[in-house]
């Protein structure tokens, strides 16, 4: 059996304590989820929303979801009762269904604003200039039910860690804009969430609040 609780506690060591821990369990089964609930994780990530929902019905009620995969617009009703934070928000149109599908169940969801920063045309979020214009724009003033947190991104998946570290700067350096621009009065606007598994160390180091980590707690992922 892998030993999901000796590795959540030697990665939770790792961390200071002002950075909070998101244990990736997408392909992972209920029992090592269950294992680490027991060492006292209670925030997890999911990224499809069918082996979410059948996690969610199984395991306990005090478990805080973040979905953190590329979210269709008609799947959110489907997580938006229960869902903690929805961290890849990628567009104006995914933001309103969240709002909708929110006051459906008369809750506030809290959700990041995904960036796409890294080299790679297979990830999705927004480009600096597109988040802009969303904020600039200014309709998700109106939305009572969805509540902006912060960024989230995925460094490129490189071996080069000056790469690393320059993509997650700037992701930092454009969370001070944002903050400053449209949220300084927000304390509710903190989340900087980049680091996985291969690279929480140097996120760390680069002001990340919340880092996503799955491998090194739960092992190979079950296909």
């Amino acid at each position: 059996m892998y030993d999901v609780k000796g590795n959540l506690r030697h990665v939770l060591a790792d961390l200071p304590d002002d950075v909070q821990l998101v244990a990736i369990s997408k392909y992972h089964p209920k029992e090592f989820i269950q294992q680490a609930y027991d060492e006292g994780q209670r925030v997890f990530g999911e990224s499809h929303e069918q082996e979410l929902r059948q996690k969610q019905a199984d395991l306990p009620g005090d478990i805080q979801w973040h979905f953190i995969g590329h979210l269709q617009t008609n799947k959110v009703k489907y997580i938006a009762p229960y869902i903690a934070m929805i961290e890849t928000v990628d567009s104006l149109k995914l933001l309103r269904e969240i709002d909708k599908q929110a006051k459906k169940n008369d809750r506030v969801i809290n959700v990041l604003l995904e960036l796409h920063i890294a080299e790679e045309e297979t990830k999705y979020g927004l480009t600096l200039d597109a988040c802009r214009q969303l904020l600039d724009e200014g309709e998700w003033k109106s939305l009572s039910n969805v509540k902006i947190c912060g960024l989230m991104m995925m460094a490129s998946f490189v071996e080069d860690e000056s790469q690393i570290r320059k993509e997650m700067m700037l992701a930092s350096d454009f969370f001070d804009e944002v903050k400053q621009k449209h949220f300084s009065a927000d304390d509710a606007f903190c989340e900087r969430s980049w680091g996985m598994s291969h690279d929480y160390r140097i996120a760390v180091e680069c002001n990340s609040t919340m880092v996503r980590i799955g491998t090194t707690i739960f092992g190979p992922r079950v296909y």
